[in-house]
């Protein structure tokens, strides 16, 4: 990982990780206590098995029952940890989600044009799904690893100073394999999601296209390049579980050099006596002094390397936040910085839209769309933006929505400059219409209410009704609840349009803004929505791009773009770019 990344890294811990390792502390405080109560199972079984050997067995029972309700104990105690880590990590999810979400609403389209939507759908679904184990494994893991090796240890030194430093050695060889095996881990996982990514947006794009691959006649070639692609993506799976299966294999062999070292290191703490005076022929085994506590020592040790093994297997859920924190470091670097509370915002009402030396281009390479722009637009009014076509009429639009920032100057909504505002602030003083709505798959009344959820029913009737949503209502086999297709499929182009009109209507937005909202449309569709259009504008603040003479007709100013600007509507004020429109 390069430098930058690392910062990224220890940015996105310190903003995401703080509130996740508070909900972490029960997993840790009940771990404790689990540690705590394996090696009390530890003693009771090695004193069992050492009371048994020297045939004290009048005291076996009580040491059993005190074993199997240890264990019974211990069984809660990882039913708890494992239902609090589950928790803690669906809780911090939940936050990661919602976050990301927002930055996401925050930047809107203008995201779209550096990165593509099936990388977005990855990371709001896949990618922080995967994070389950960053939160739920990899963060208690890494605030326990030393806690509940050191609690072993003390317990181990307590009885056998020897087997003590013998863990202690073999203990502190783990984390340098484990640094070994986890820099390839990271490097793994990063390129198996690089390699979803792709797979999905080849698939998403193949599936948005599939009637031009079949009219191509390029079925099979494409189905060819999806499984090649997906092959890939199986090879880098297998990779992480190559590693994964190495960093874990490290600590196997720690573990069995640790048992060996101590069972040598004690001598023989079991002897075999072959005979005694009575029955001289007659065998048995004759533990050590020292053999309870040998074999306590002995118990512990899959104990004390049990939290590096935990480690381990989360080790790869760390490098899925590595890739998180970059992923959501791109949704966050255009977001609005600085921007106002809701509680401060402009107060939605009667709108003037004030448009003060704007100048824009897309890359710094490229010239400006426009480079002076000037005007004032108040409640009533009705801006025409004219010019051809790369004019720079969706750019201005789109800097009014607060997709994109200008490069010098300011808009303003009623004296307010919207750089200070968010997102959803900005969306609440606006109603937009497009060239071709967005439908989504439901009911029609689903897409009705999707600008104005809480409208009641007679304020949706209005709304049907202004919009002339009515007109085909009754054609439409189950009404408001007929099921519509993805993209509108089962609605005309004019149909979509006025159910756009009718979200307008409900949203009841000062500020209304029109892009081509006629545009596809036969002659008589369009004068049946430019009407509607025209009762919708009332008292409204009006901006408006459309190619359309009927469109442009009820316009009350013009902003003339571009090189060659369209010949003047004598019912229109003209202005020229560089100029300011008259109040």
């Amino acid at each position: 990982m390069s430098g930058v990344d690392k910062k990224l890294v220890r940015a996105w811990v310190r903003q995401y990780a703080g509130p996740a390792k508070r909900a972490a502390l029960p997993v840790v405080a009940i771990g404790c206590f689990s540690t705590l109560v394996g090696i009390g199972q530890a003693w009771f079984l090695a004193s069992t098995i050492g009371r048994l050997l020297v045939g004290y067995e009048q005291s076996v029972p009580g040491l059993i029952g005190a074993f199997a309700a240890l264990s019974l104990l211990r069984a809660i105690c990882l039913f708890a940890q494992e239902h609090y880590a589950a928790r803690a990590g669906v809780k911090s999810r939940e936050r990661l989600r919602r976050s990301a979400l927002n930055s996401v609403f925050n930047v809107g389209p203008a995201l779209l044009r550096r990165q593509h939507s099936a990388e977005i759908a990855a990371l709001l679904v896949d990618r922080i799904e995967a994070l389950d184990g960053y939160f739920a494994r990899w963060l208690p893991a890494s605030m326990t690893w030393m806690v509940f090796p050191a609690i072993v240890l003390v317990a181990v030194l307590a009885v056998d100073a020897r087997a003590a430093l013998i863990l202690a050695i073999c203990g502190a060889l783990v984390p340098v394999a484990q640094a070994v095996f986890g820099i390839g881990a990271a490097l793994a996982s990063r390129n198996q999601f690089l390699a979803m990514v792709r797979l999905q947006a080849r698939f998403l794009d193949r599936v948005r296209g599939i009637a031009t691959i079949v009219l191509s006649n390029a079925t099979d070639a494409e189905a060819a390049s999806l499984a090649r692609s997906a092959d890939e993506l199986r090879r880098r799976t297998v990779r992480i579980l190559r590693v994964a299966f190495f960093s874990s294999a490290a600590i196997d062999v720690a573990m069995v050099v640790a048992i060996i070292l101590i069972v040598l290191t004690q001598g023989h703490f079991i002897h075999l006596v072959t005979g005694v005076q009575d029955q001289p022929s007659t065998g048995h085994v004759r533990p050590s002094p020292h053999f309870a506590q040998t074999l306590f020592a002995l118990f512990l040790v899959p104990e004390f390397f049990a939290p590096f093994r935990g480690l381990a297997l989360a080790y790869q859920d760390r490098a899925q936040a590595a890739g998180a924190a970059e992923a959501m470091h791109g949704l966050d670097g255009e977001s609005s910085e600085g921007a106002q509370d809701a509680a401060n915002a402009v107060v939605p009402g009667p709108l003037m839209v004030e448009a003060q030396h704007l100048g824009y281009r897309w890359a710094d390479d490229r010239p400006a769309v426009f480079d002076d722009i000037s005007f004032t637009v108040q409640p009533g009014e009705t801006l025409l933006l004219d010019g051809p076509s790369g004019a720079g009429k969706s750019t201005l639009i789109e800097l009014i929505l607060g997709f994109i920032r200008p490069d010098h100057g300011a808009i303003l909504f009623n004296g307010e400059d919207i750089a200070t505002m968010r997102g959803a602030d900005i969306a609440r003083h606006l109603a937009w219409i497009g060239q071709k709505p967005v439908i989504f798959a439901g009911t029609l009344r689903d897409n009705l209410l999707f600008a104005r959820p809480d409208a009641n029913q007679a304020e949706l009737d209005e709304a049907i009704k202004a919009s002339a949503v009515d007109a085909f209502l009754q054609d439409l086999p189950m009404g408001l609840d007929t099921e519509i297709g993805e993209g509108g499929f089962g609605l005309s182009g004019g149909q979509a349009q006025r159910v756009a009109i009718a979200r307008a209507y409900l949203k009841d937005a000062p500020l209304l803004l029109l892009d081509e909202p006629t545009a596809h449309l036969d002659p008589d569709t369009e004068r049946s929505i430019i009407a509607a259009l025209h009762d919708l504008s009332k008292g409204r603040t009006v901006i408006l791009s459309s190619h359309s003479a009927a469109m442009q007709a009820f316009a009350t100013k013009r902003l003339c773009l571009g090189p060659s600007p369209s010949e003047t509507k004598p019912s229109a004020s003209t202005i020229r770019v560089g100029s300011e429109v008259p109040a």
